[in-house]
């Protein structure tokens, strides 16, 4: 009887889901059909030709417009190390002081040969004076005049030698006060007190640098200035009326050195070894943020492009093969264009190809959409991020 039974409700229940299989069916479909038709909402731009400066990005390195080795002169032991490792120092202040004592002694030793010449001198002058009356009345013969004279330009000669070993003893012994040579910050002292240092091998003992102002060495490629002067040969780019901008140095974490620099000059020559030109600024260093020894990059105004199409940075996708292409909103539906990139400016980069004027980009919410998406084009605030949902109206929100 359960056997019966049991064969008798399969049909039926075989009936019941096809039943309500076909109510869901009839019921998903109208849903389906608003989800098909919906916009989604997107932040756009509009771009518009624009007069734009382009700039180039260079490697550079900080040099110090001064630098001065201080060196020992003479032969001797440090007694006294007078500055203080890492300060201001001005031309003429007292650095190092080496033992003195040998050097006192010789400049006393020269200053009494001069003494001793001096007194010859006087001496020779004396019989020289005493023989040229003689001579007149021949009272002398010709050769005692002769070597009287003889004698008396030579202790003339011998005062002279004396002076310039007194100056010689003077100059030595100065060397024993070690003062800078110039102005500027001095670094750690290369010995210590009690050291011995020597002119014969130029003793190292300190180096001072002037930073209030510095230079950045940077070089560049000539493939790049070729291909720029051709571009303003042939109209593309624009030369600015100075012929050369300011330039703005950058640190690693891209931000911007506060004071402007000049370029000073671009090399002439090319380097046979790297294909090159040398070129050099100088910045302004007042709060001595720039030490000598960093890189930093350099920024160079070039040119000017006077219809240049630029796109937020953020609205670029890139493939993995690194190509570059932009969503663009055409009547209303996504599109993808591929695009070839020029300098960035501002957050913005131009667009050299790929891009017509007057072009709608989607900015921000491309990562909601697929190209050939409907979408519901809405103005784009520089300060939306590019996970942002897009802004929508109050008429859409109801």
């Amino acid at each position: 009887m359960s056997t019966v039974r049991h064969m008798a409700w399969r049909p039926l229940r075989v009936v019941l889901i096809s039943a309500t299989l076909v109510l869901a069916a009839c019921g998903d479909k109208p849903q389906q059909q608003d989800m098909a038709g919906m916009k989604v909402p997107v932040n756009v731009v509009q771009v518009q030709p624009e007069v734009t400066p382009l700039f180039v990005e260079l490697p550079g390195r900080v040099d110090a417009i001064e630098e001065a080795q201080v060196r020992a002169r003479v032969n001797g032991v440090v007694e006294a190390i007078n500055f203080e490792q890492g300060a201001e120092v001005k031309a003429g202040d007292l650095l190092f002081t080496i033992d003195p004592a040998p050097y006192i002694a010789a400049r006393n030793q020269a200053a009494a040969q001069l003494k001793n010449a001096q007194a010859a001198a006087k001496s020779a002058n004396s019989l020289a004076d005493r023989y040229s009356k003689l001579i007149k009345e021949n009272a002398v013969s010709r050769q005692e005049y002769d070597n009287a004279m003889a004698q008396y330009q030579q202790a003339q000669a011998n005062v002279e030698l004396a002076k310039a070993n007194l100056d010689a003893a003077n100059i030595n012994l100065s060397y024993t006060k070690v003062t800078a040579p110039i102005s500027g910050r001095i670094g750690r002292a290369e010995v210590t007190t009690g050291a011995l240092v020597s002119a014969t091998q130029a003793t190292h003992l300190a180096t001072i640098q002037r930073i209030d102002e510095l230079y950045v060495d940077i070089t560049r490629p000539v493939s790049e200035v070729m291909a720029l002067r051709k571009a303003v040969e042939d109209g593309t780019l624009k030369a600015d009326a100075k012929g050369q901008a300011p330039v703005t140095a950058i640190y690693d974490d891209r931000s911007a050195y506060a004071e402007q620099g000049k370029l000073l000059f671009s090399g002439i020559a090319v380097d046979p070894l790297t294909g090159q030109l040398n070129m050099r600024a100088l910045f302004p260093n007042p709060n001595q943020e720039l030490l000598p020894g960093m890189f930093v990059r350099v920024r160079l105004e070039q040119a000017i492009k006077e219809n240049a199409l630029l796109v937020p940075a953020q609205a670029i996708q890139y493939s993995t093969s690194g190509a570059a292409s932009l969503m663009v909103v055409d009547n209303d539906v996504a599109k993808t264009v591929s695009v070839k990139l020029g300098n960035q400016v501002d957050g913005r980069v131009i667009v050299n190809e790929g891009l017509e004027p007057g072009a709608t980009v989607i900015v921000a919410g491309f990562q909601k959409i697929r190209p050939g998406a409907p979408v519901q084009a809405l103005p784009w605030n520089a300060g939306t991020s590019p996970d942002a949902p897009a802004a929508t109206s109050s008429a859409d929100n109801g």
